[in-house]
């Protein structure tokens, strides 16, 4: 079922969603069952499943020196969504990224993820490279999220890459897109980067889910600044919670967002990073309450492969 569907038959009930990461190569997927099924309980009725970027590494030769290759250290996305419909009968949604693939690359992806029955895609830029101080697109590939978006869209047609098929057996994906309360890192400004999402939703986005934010208002002024540029589709919040003393660093830092001086003056207060995850729970808790208060569709949590406190959270809200 697509996820605009799901959102029209809880006709008004805040649903529940979450995001995996899939195990790195000679992981058990076990691992990630079990931080799933703990989860479970709380109905999701869609799971996202993320994809990783290539990454350089360096394979010792005889001579000594050091040979450079491009691997993926997390594949499996396709895959893991096929397994999650089957295992738990939930809707698994697949990132595809723009970064890493060609056009050609995205489109067998495609027909894969059509022919699995998976009724949605979320399409992402993606990031740079760890070596690359901005994004690059991959030869042949796109450059933009509005691009891969047409792409999907023009599938949904019978429009392929180098033909068009007349066919009945058309893919019908609902498409998801990123949004940012406080804009993309590489973005301008807010107003600009709405037009961005914008220009995605014309393109044939179904729906929204935003990059993670600890500032309700901010998502809210959003909302309201998307609805006045003509944005009607659904706009899911994303919640991630604070877990470790590293974050106050990391998050505003990979991220660029800022994090409440209420929520740091607490974490600062903290002496283990049990307090800290404690804290994160807590202040989950109060802006989950908030948006189902508010009457969003959805709330999305990045769990980030662990379990325990996106449990603790949709336990006391869920």
């Amino acid at each position: 079922m697509k996820v605009t569907e799901h959102i029209k038959k809880a006709n008004g009930k805040t649903l529940f969603s979450f995001e995996i990461v899939p195990p790195q190569k000679g992981q058990n997927i076990q691992e990630l069952y079990n931080n799933i099924d703990p989860l479970m309980e709380f109905k999701p009725p869609f799971i996202d499943v993320t994809t990783s970027r290539e990454e350089h590494i360096y394979i010792p030769k005889e001579n000594g020196l050091l040979e450079q290759k491009i691997t993926r250290m997390r594949p499996g996305t396709v895959g893991i969504c096929a397994s999650l419909k089957h295992k738990y009968n939930v809707d698994a949604i697949p990132h595809v990224l723009c970064g890493g693939f060609t056009k050609e690359e995205t489109e067998y992806l495609l027909v894969d993820c059509h022919y699995l029955g998976l009724d949605n895609v979320m399409a992402l830029r993606g990031d740079a490279m760890k070596h690359e101080q901005y994004f690059k697109a991959t030869k042949g590939g796109h450059q933009y999220a509005v691009e891969l978006v047409k792409q999907i869209s023009n599938l949904n047609k019978g429009i392929y890459l180098h033909e068009i098929i007349e066919t009945p057996y058309k893919s019908d994906f609902c498409i998801g897109v990123a949004g940012y309360p406080e804009k993309h890192l590489e973005s301008p400004s807010l107003e600009s980067d709405l037009r961005r999402l914008k220009e995605k939703v014309d393109a044939g986005a179904d729906y929204v889910v935003t990059q993670m934010f600890f500032d309700n208002k901010k998502y809210f002024n959003f909302v309201e600044n998307a609805r006045k540029i003509g944005i009607t589709v659904p706009i899911i919040p994303g919640i991630k919670p604070v877990a470790v003393f590293k974050h106050l660093q990391v998050l505003p830092q990979v991220f660029r967002l800022d994090l409440p001086n209420d929520l740091i003056r607490e974490i600062e207060k903290c002496t283990t990073n049990k307090q800290v995850r404690e804290v994160g729970v807590a202040w989950a808790i109060a802006q989950t309450k908030e948006l189902i208060k508010a009457g969003v569709p959805v709330v999305h949590f990045y769990s980030m492969g662990k379990s325990d406190n996106i449990k603790a959270i949709a336990s006391e809200v869920f």
